[in-house]
């Protein structure tokens, strides 16, 4: 054999120039080495994949309840079904009625404020740091006179917060995981999915979809949006919400002392959910604490999300009657306090300073103005689908409608409005079994894209 010999190799394109006629001589030692002759092959190089690491684990054990959840909560699904749709079709003008969310802008009597009171904490007279955890006293007063005048509602009731849905939280911690409770069906996830990270539920049960130990209290076409409460099994609490998110439903008068009396005959007490009064048409009650003896019964909250367009500001609060005792007698209004003030540092001053502009009468007038703006997008959007012979609900009382889609899927029909429309909406069944066949188009949007949108809705079901 010769001391040399000649490298041949296909290793890649780019080495192969650097390889070709390359001259390995081997010389001196490798003389005394007989090697017998092979044939110059190719060389295949295989990449060895590396042992996967596994992650490391703590010894903490997840939270079963939380692990009781299905999938992810409602809206961040929407929001992840749309994204996908986009990245399906990037060039597509989506318009999302879906998750209910404020498009128009605050009006400019409630942002001076705001700036007014940021601008402020930049000298020394103005700044402020920690307040009240139940919120600053003007601010109280204002809403106890504002919606709560006449009925015996005073300013230390009241404790402001950053929004309904995170006070809907905090009661829950307050109520603890030894009860039990009752929900509209459909209604707003938020009571549901609180409940069972509390640890107040059974397991899902997939084939009623619907958690063990929880009372579904049906609310249908066919009963009006109010439950049958005769068919209603006692629990220790009753989330209930009016004008109804998602239907649309507001209930009468006659139905919620009905609904009073259910709770003192039980000795429940309910979590009234008013952050739509201000859409009510009709002379509905436009707080629980218009009925005749709700104080001793009743807990209600609220927000400034859907008037003021607060959905990022963050501003809300709810009422605790002192009358309302748990079964020892201790005042609920008090461990609620204490809840507040271990978990929570107070809403924001500026928000503050918003809220409190809102409830001027400037303010008032232009949350109206706004509201009123919704309201108009809301009958565009009724009239489109009663156009299209569909049976639709809700929409007069509040900036949702409701429309029935018999005998199909909520998750189904909102694909197919999705794809062929390219309009978000919200499909019922996430807001519970009895939103089944049922899809909720929000009034939340820019004029222009409602009036689209429902032109999309027209091609569509022509």
């Amino acid at each position: 054999m010769s001391s040399s010999f000649l490298l041949q190799t296909s290793i890649s394109s780019s080495s192969s120039a650097f390889f070709a006629n390359t001259k390995i001589n081997f010389n001196s030692r490798a003389q005394n080495v007989s090697l017998p002759a092979k044939p110059v092959g190719v060389c295949t190089c295989v990449a060895t994949p590396q042992a996967e690491k596994t992650a490391f684990k703590t010894q903490v054990s997840r939270n079963v309840n939380i692990a009781k959840l299905q999938a992810g909560y409602l809206f961040p699904e929407i929001a992840r079904r749309k994204a996908a749709h986009l990245q399906k079709y990037p060039d597509a003008q989506v318009i999302s009625l879906g998750i209910g969310d404020t498009t128009e802008p605050i009006p400019e009597v409630i942002t001076s404020a705001m700036a007014k009171r940021s601008h402020a904490l930049s000298t020394l007279e103005g700044y402020s740091g920690y307040g009240a955890e139940q919120g600053e006293k003007p601010l109280r007063a204002a809403i106890a006179s504002t919606f709560y005048d006449n009925l015996d509602i005073e300013e230390d009731d009241i404790f402001v917060s950053d929004g309904a849905k995170c006070d809907i939280s905090r009661l829950q911690v307050v109520f603890g995981s030894n009860v039990t409770m009752a929900v509209q069906d459909p209604s707003y996830p938020a009571y549901v999915d609180s409940s069972v990270i509390m640890g107040q539920t059974g397991e899902y049960q997939k084939a009623v979809e619907k958690y063990g130990n929880i009372e579904y209290m049906r609310c249908t076409p066919e009963n009006g949006f109010f439950p049958d409460l005769r068919t209603v099994a006692r629990t220790d609490i009753i989330f209930f919400c009016s004008p109804n998110n998602p239907t649309g439903s507001a209930a009468t008068r006659e139905q919620l002392t009905q609904l009073v009396q259910f709770a003192k005959d039980n000795g429940s007490i309910i979590v009234y959910d008013s952050a739509y009064a201000m859409y009510m048409s009709d002379d509905n009650p436009r707080s629980i604490f218009e009925i005749p003896g709700a104080k001793e019964v009743a807990i209600e909250t609220s927000s400034f999300s859907k008037y003021a367009g607060f959905t990022g500001v963050r501003l809300g609060w709810t009422v605790v009657p002192k009358q309302l005792l748990f079964s020892d007698g201790f005042p609920v209004a008090k461990d609620f306090n204490r809840i507040v003030c271990t978990c929570f540092n107070g809403a924001s001053n500026i928000s503050q300073a918003g809220g409190l502009a809102c409830l001027s009468s400037e303010g008032l007038k232009a949350m109206h103005e706004v509201i009123g703006f919704y309201k108009e997008n809301t009958n565009i959007i009724v009239e489109t689908f009663e156009s299209l012979g569909f049976k639709v609900y809700g929409g007069k009382n509040a900036p949702y409608v409701w429309v029935h889609f018999p005998g199909q899927s909520s998750w189904d029909v909102f694909s197919e409005i999705l794809e062929k429309t390219h309009v978000v909406t919200t499909p019922g069944s996430g807001f519970g079994p009895g939103g089944e066949g049922f899809v909720r188009v929000s009034a939340f949007g820019h004029r222009t894209n409602v009036l689209e949108a429902c032109k999309r809705f027209k091609q569509l079901y022509k």
